[in-house]
């Protein structure tokens, strides 16, 4: 089928924008490959860490991409990159909700990328949606706030945890401990009540570049299951080890590359620093593909 005929879902426990009502709650579907936008609360994110620390910033680059026809936005207020430090919930909820309660009548699909159950609990009630783990819920409180509030989630690998996931990270076959992974994941916290999941192969989550090569080339096997997959590799160290771009702001060329191929192979989101360019690029490789979307 070509990808942009590819139909993809996601189920909510509550009302959310752009919904139909349905048995099992409401449900969100589209076809082919839509963006989610990275915004980024942070002082030390790799790429524009700082940037959207002011809300009036942050604020205006929200409503930018949303014009522009960003399905989702990402909303985020602890850095997760290599070698990171981890910040405490309350710092961390100080950054997103305020954020998150400004974006709550823009009609927009909100996430809160969070490792921690209680910024995420705290995020839904604010009105975010979806919740973005980089863990894979792997924390039972995590899964929990989810199937209690009724939140979809977004479900990566990692290996290790950001602070050593790049020291040597090893496996035996990459792609199947990676999907073998996901889909374990999205059975079981679907059948803790999570209604319905996103699944992210995690590119640059302890993993080398040829792991991430792998992980890229096999997109096509993992959107073969039930669940839509993310796709997340904007401005990522990849880039600069295949194109020579040390610094991340200059990688969105490759970014919109890496992305491309992925909505080719039929993932339902890519998530993008510069998400409204990324809307652009996929309405084109749409139209070469026979789609008029």
């Amino acid at each position: 089928m070509n990808w942009t005929q590819r139909s993809h879902a996601l189920t909510f426990g509550f009302p959310v924008p752009h919904a139909e009502k349905v048995p099992e709650g409401y449900r969100v579907t589209w076809t082919g490959c839509r963006v989610m936008g990275i915004l980024n609360a942070t002082p030390d994110s790799f790429s524009d860490g700082g940037r959207h620390l002011g809300l009036d910033a942050a604020l205006a680059t929200a409503r930018q991409m949303v014009a522009a026809g960003v399905f989702m936005l990402d909303i985020g207020g602890e850095s997760t990159r290599p070698g990171s430090e981890p910040v405490d919930a309350a710092t961390e909820l100080d950054r997103v909700l305020p954020l998150i309660r400004a974006l709550k009548g823009e009609n927009a699909l909100l996430s809160v990328d969070t490792m921690k159950p209680e910024v995420a609990a705290e995020a839904l009630k604010a009105g975010a949606h979806l919740v973005n783990d980089v863990t894979g819920l792997r924390d039972p409180e995590m899964v929990r706030v989810c199937a209690e509030s009724g939140a979809a989630a977004c479900i990566m690998h990692m290996q290790g945890e950001p602070r050593t996931m790049q020291q040597q990270p090893t496996y035996s076959d990459v792609v199947g401990e990676v999907h073998s992974f996901l889909r374990g994941r999205a059975a079981e916290v679907k059948a803790a009540g999570v209604p319905s999941v996103l699944l992210d192969p995690g590119i640059g989550f302890g993993k080398t570049l040829e792991h991430n090569l792998a992980l890229l080339r096999a997109v096509g096997d993992l959107t073969c299951g039930p669940d839509p997959v993310l796709m997340a590799a904007s401005r990522k160290k990849t880039i600069d080890l295949i194109a020579d771009v040390p610094k991340a702001a200059d990688r969105d060329p490759g970014s919109f590359a890496l992305h491309l191929h992925s909505a080719r192979q039929g993932a339902a989101l890519v998530r993008l620093h510069a998400a409204g360019e990324m809307v652009q690029a996929l309405k084109v490789e749409a139209a070469l593909a026979g789609s008029s979307r």
